[in-house]
């Protein structure tokens, strides 16, 4: 008898001899084949209906997510990382990124550990919904990117190497997929919106990565630099906050 893969947010069961899955690699996300298959995936995934409200999760999450951050870290942590000033962080890129989004189920952590591969259909199977919920879909894409710097099987996994952020070509080839990917062709104004849209919710992704790293540092007790990690998410707010929303204002840390 052959055991049975179910996903229940999907819906869906799988008899396992029918499929040979295998967890992404890091170095996997920059394969151009694997790439494109993930970009058609994201597009499938983004266009699932599911039960409940439709409401976009980001915003309450990121300060529900600071409230708790702030009720577990020591003063000296909290003073650290600016956490008094995160809140104006939130509303200002709420503020910039308010316009017309295109809403869709998303995943919201992308990495390629929660990416499977059937080796024999070259199908792409995304598992581990924890964070899934509605939201736009560029703040998806602009995880998914920024997962590309992350490698979590290395003696040191909390360490991001940011020169791994795909370049601009590896982005539009990536985007383009994605739009093309359930027919029809995107408009060049199409493709440049919704680029640079992923490109100002990469803030978003950074603090709401940030945020979580301080929360696990004080519940979780897996071997793992969660204040460094998250030190760097903020870092890379600050550095990046100014060409992508044209202001700067004093720095988180």
């Amino acid at each position: 008898m052959c055991s049975i893969i179910t996903f229940p947010l999907l819906n869906q069961t799988f008899p396992t001899f029918l499929y040979e899955f295998q967890t992404l690699s890091a170095s996997d996300l920059h394969d151009p084949d694997i790439s494109a298959l993930i970009a058609a995936k994201m597009k499938e995934f983004h266009g699932l209906e599911m039960p409940g409200p439709k409401d976009v999760s980001l915003w309450h999450r990121l300060r529900n997510w600071l409230k708790t951050a702030k009720s577990l870290c020591t003063p000296e942590e909290a003073k650290d990382f600016r956490l008094d000033s995160i809140e104006d962080e939130i509303s200002l890129i709420e503020k910039e990124l308010s316009g017309d989004q295109s809403i869709g189920f998303c995943h919201n952590d992308l990495q390629y550990g929660n990416i499977m591969v059937d080796e024999k259909t070259r199908s792409i199977t995304i598992i581990d919904y924890e964070y899934a919920s509605y939201n736009p879909i560029a703040f998806d894409i602009a995880n998914h990117f920024c997962e590309m710097t992350a490698d979590y099987h290395t003696d040191t996994p909390h360490i991001l190497d940011y020169s791994k952020y795909p370049g601009l070509e590896e982005r539009q080839r990536f985007l383009h997929i994605y739009l093309s990917s359930s027919g029809g062709l995107p408009s060049d104004i199409e493709l440049e919106q919704l680029l640079e849209n992923v490109e100002k919710y990469k803030l978003a992704s950074h603090l709401f990565w940030g945020l979580w790293g301080i929360i696990s540092e004080h519940v979780n007790e897996i071997d793992f630099d969660y204040m460094e990690y998250a030190r760097q998410r903020f870092e890379q707010y600050c550095l990046r906050k100014p060409a992508l929303l044209g202001s700067s204002g004093p720095p988180l840390m």
